[in-house]
């Protein structure tokens, strides 16, 4: 797989190459947002307008947050370290397992972890439980793009506790 080898090499620019950065985003924001009202709905009960506002401001809010989480430098540690961090700011957030760490040679695992998504898409378990993450591959062309990550809990937590709650 292209993609693991360029994550491997460390190459941020074959890695981006390999990535739908828009769908990239788009599954960190909703994962972002969603933990947002999960958050404050644990407070007291979010109110349907309110639900509507979060949703509006707050995807703005979890896409800037997103493009900086996925600068092609990111994007690159992420998927190698497992490491979630905005190097801009000197924030990592968590951690999760290594996309480089993935067995491709061994089918047997590999088809293990694979959920499929939609006829074109499916996501890999990157480790034995789901606190390890997960990636979305998206077939685009004449290849598989990466076109999502799934934060574990706990990362999503530590991003979601730096958001304001008012």
């Amino acid at each position: 797989m292209e993609l693991v080898s360029a994550v491997r090499s460390g190459d941020a620019a074959q890695v981006v190459a390999r990535t739908n950065l828009p769908r990239l985003r788009h599954s960190v924001v909703d994962q972002v947002v969603s933990a947002y009202l999960d958050r404050i709905g644990q407070k007291r009960p979010v109110r349907p307008f309110e639900r509507m506002a979060v949703n509006a401001v707050g995807a703005t809010i979890a896409d800037d947050l997103a493009v900086r989480l996925m600068t092609p430098e990111n994007l690159s540690v992420l998927l190698r370290s497992g490491t979630v961090r905005n190097a801009a700011e000197n924030i990592t957030f968590g951690t999760m397992s290594s996309f480089a760490e993935l067995d491709v040679s061994n089918i047997f695992v590999l088809a293990g972890r694979i959920t499929p998504v939609q006829p074109v898409e499916f996501a890999v378990r990157l480790g034995a439980n789901q606190d390890a993450g997960s990636v979305s591959l998206h077939y685009e062309g004449a290849s598989w793009k990466l076109s999502g990550i799934t934060l574990p809990p706990k990362v999503l937590s530590s991003i979601v506790d730096r958001l304001p709650t008012r």
